[in-house]
């Protein structure tokens, strides 16, 4: 029978100011999967009281930005006036499109406590039409995430739509991001449901595939979806993300992703320049700026 793993993917460290992260995309032999631009692995991590997490004001367009958090809360700002605290559980759903500005900081209350932090952050593209769209936000609360058991095994979707279940995070293209546990060894098949490209990261315990275990820090890009089916090995937590890739190549240069390169290098100069009519400022989180990164970006086809 012949494999279904596309590609193995290693967790490689990344620096996103004051914090180190696990980045798991982009990878330079798999640039995306389905929509999924980019997915960071925060923590775990256990900050001392003198400790906490601080990414200062900073731009993006052309993406949706989704925040999902295992452990300890973040205190969201954006130009838009939002201020949110977003735990465990919950979903914070951030629509760029012609650009936005936000903030992502320890919340005061914790901020001279020892505290945890662990979580997923992860871009997802836009569909060409919505690139230029005005940006927007969404909180969704955990118990408004749709969840269901089969046997010993508990599913989570946390954003997307699978089959006649719709998560309410309001996504701009056909996605799904699901949670699956289990307490105990199970056989998963669960390729009727998916659709595009699919991966799966094991964030807990091992999973059996195709004769081979794969564990912690590794993402695992499939073949086909629709031949998705696996093993857990006892206690495991793991996540499947894709979805229907886009036509059009999205370029990305730090923060920024776009199918129009001319766009991103006019965002690049309204950044620079902090043209507050393109990138307004944060209320209550306006005293720095994280600055362009002094690099161009490359010409490819």
């Amino acid at each position: 029978m012949q494999s279904n793993i596309g590609l193995i993917i290693e967790e490689k460290a990344a620096d996103i100011g004051n914090f180190m992260v696990g980045r798991l995309l982009p990878f330079r032999q798999k640039r995306t999967v389905g929509p999924f631009l980019f997915i960071d692995h925060m923590g775990p991590a256990c900050l001392a009281e003198h400790q906490n997490l601080d990414v200062p004001p900073h731009p993006h367009i052309g993406l949706s930005t989704l925040t999902y958090l295992f452990d300890g809360a973040i205190m969201h700002r954006d130009s838009m006036g939002n201020a949110v605290e977003i735990k465990p559980g919950e979903v914070n759903w951030m629509t760029a499109g012609k650009g936005v500005v936000h903030s992502e900081r320890t919340p005061e209350y914790l901020r001279r406590k020892d505290k945890f932090l662990h979580g997923l952050q992860i871009w997802i593209g836009l569909p060409k039409h919505l690139e230029q769209t005005e940006p927007s936000f969404f909180h969704i609360n955990k118990e408004d995430i749709p969840t269901w058991k089969e046997a010993d095994i508990k599913y989570k979707l946390i954003a997307g739509e699978i089959k006649n279940l719709k998560s309410p995070v309001p996504v701009h293209s056909p996605l799904y991001f699901i949670e699956i546990k289990t307490s105990t060894s199970q056989t998963i098949d669960i390729g009727n449901k998916l659709y595009g490209e699919v991966a799966m990261y094991v964030l807990e315990g091992e999973v059996l595939i195709e004769g081979n275990t794969y564990g912690t820090k590794q993402l695992i890009v499939a073949k086909n979806a629709n031949l998705c089916a696996f093993e857990t090995v006892g206690e495991t937590t793991l996540y499947l993300f894709g979805g229907e890739p886009f036509e059009e190549k999205r370029h990305m240069f730090w923060n920024f992703v776009h199918s129009d390169r001319a766009i991103l290098e006019k965002a690049k100069d309204n950044w620079k320049n902090q043209n507050l009519d393109a990138f307004p400022k944060i209320p209550n989180d306006d005293k720095e700026f994280v600055p362009l990164p002094e690099y161009k970006l490359k010409n490819k086809k």
